[in-house]
């Protein structure tokens, strides 16, 4: 049994699944891993389950909170005015003459929706009622001296709540309609609970799905890169953070996209290019058989030195994402040593004054300037090759500077991508295989360095390394040259 794998085997009951491993080998899971992953909840369901609780929590807090310092005191009060109105009716009643008490009570009934009437058997107390009667109570009980109780009846088919108060040397029933408090605290406990219960389940619903959305479409995105397909970019919206995610996914996306791109094109670059030398190599191994020459070996070293060139460039390219220790180097110094490599004085540079010292990779650094001295002196024209040097506000940029024909601003963009060359032929003689520049792009990209290649006045191409990768690319066409 191969490491990673559990027992089963195809088909059994432990047949894996696919799993990756550092050494790049595929192992499998369980199906019972698969079953778990599908029981999990998905992500709105693991967002809106601690929201809800929240809500609720909350809801019932401020529920809590109204009750206790703000319905309470109000209901309070309220019962506290409607017991002294009570008892002061009663005892102004018994006060008057017993000609005036009948329009007293018709005062009474349409100003304050109160009726008296004659103390007569006192009925059992009602059961449970609401808080505001609860507070009436004690303060009936508090302006009489004497426990009270309401007691509840029907009449005229409204529901009345009377109270035996003393009155002189008697006591007298004082009532009034239900209607007349107005209030119902439990209904609106209840209906505010309900309805923040309702509201809080619906938010917490469109927040997790707002939250889960650009997961989701990341999730259908990443699916398809892994069945080898390429996704469309990704909208990069919502919170800071999803959308700094999905930047930097639409950024892989695209990467994966440009590799398969250069994969494609590296393939039937190299099949291109190869088959020449091997038609060559081919030919002058027949003509070896039949007749051997000085000239038909020179010819087959070119050959295999001209393929062993083209391999040696595609390396350089594939190597370009390879990390390297970044350390302190006078740039003036590499430069320099850049220059005095070229014989005969076709690449010139002038020393800083003061040592120019930056952190840098010196071996990707050195490639691409090689690469770009490398154009510049196959196409300049056999014309001397400018190396400049610039340090201004922090921010350091090298030029390779030519007088050769220079490139089309429409073509730029496509002579960074792989086998592409200013000239159509692709003979040896004329220029090289066309990756140079394509190997300039990739070190440059994977160290956060810009390149820019621009129009010389009087002819020419100025190639611009900029080393600072959190400057701004400013438009260079107006920069003089």
């Amino acid at each position: 049994m191969s490491q990673g794998e559990v027992p089963g085997g195809p088909g059994g009951p432990g047949e894996p699944v696919a799993k990756a491993h550092a050494t790049g080998r595929a192992t499998r899971v369980s199906p019972r891993a698969l079953s778990f992953y599908a029981a999990t909840p998905g992500l709105v369901g693991f967002i809106a389950r601690p929201l809800a609780l929240a809500f609720i929590l909350f809801e019932l807090l401020a529920a809590v909170a109204v009750v206790i310092f703000l319905m309470g005191p109000m209901a309070q009060g309220s019962a506290e005015r409607l017991a002294g109105l009570m008892v002061l009716s009663a005892q102004t009643w018994s006060e008057l003459p017993p000609g005036t008490r009948a329009d007293f009570e018709l005062e009474l009934a349409r100003t304050h929706w109160l009726s008296l009437r004659e103390a007569g058997t006192r009925p059992s107390p009602t059961g449970w009622h609401g808080f505001y009667i609860h507070f009436l109570e004690q303060a009936l009980a508090t302006k009489t001296g004497s426990e009270q109780h309401l007691r509840g009846e029907l009449r005229a088919g409204d529901w009345w709540w009377w109270a035996t108060l003393p009155s002189g040397d008697g006591r007298i029933d004082v009532g009034f309609p239900a209607w007349r408090i107005g209030t119902h605290p439990l209904a609106a406990i209840l209906l505010t609970l309900g309805g923040g219960l309702l509201l809080a389940l619906v938010a917490t619903l469109w927040l997790a799905h707002r939250l889960a959305a650009p997961l989701a479409q990341m999730e259908r995105a990443t699916a398809v890169v892994g069945r080898g397909a390429l996704p469309d970019t990704l909208p990069e919206t919502g919170p800071r953070e999803l959308a700094t995610l999905v930047a930097r996914f639409n950024l892989m996306a695209r990467q994966v996209r440009e590799l398969v791109a250069v994969r494609t094109t590296l393939m039937a670059g190299i099949s291109h290019d190869l088959r020449t030398p091997l038609a060559r190599m081919r030919l002058a191994l027949a003509l070896l058989a039949e007749r051997p020459t000085p000239r038909l070996i020179e010819r087959l070293e070119a050959d295999i030195a001209e393929m062993d060139q083209l391999i040696g460039k595609v390396l350089d390219l594939a190597r370009g994402l390879e990390a390297e220790t970044w350390v302190d180097l006078d740039l003036g110094e590499l430069l320099a040593e850049l220059a005095e490599a070229i014989p005969g004085d076709r690449v010139r540079f002038t020393r800083l004054a003061a040592p120019l010292v930056r952190p840098v990779p010196p071996l990707a650094l050195r490639r691409v300037l090689e690469n770009l001295l490398t154009n510049a002196l196959r196409y300049g024209n056999e014309q001397a090759v400018d190396l400049v040097l610039e340090a201004s506000q922090g921010r350091v940029r090298i030029g390779v500077l030519d007088r050769g024909p220079g490139i089309p601003p429409e073509r730029v963009e496509a002579m960074f991508q792989p086998f592409q060359r200013g000239e159509v032929s692709r003979s040896p003689l004329t220029g090289g295989a066309g990756l140079g520049l394509a190997i300039v792009r990739q070190l440059v990209e994977t160290h956060g360095w810009q390149v820019q290649l621009l129009p010389r006045e009087n002819g020419g191409l100025a190639a611009w390394l900029q080393l600072d990768p959190s400057s701004s690319t400013t438009n260079t066409q107006k920069r003089p040259l």
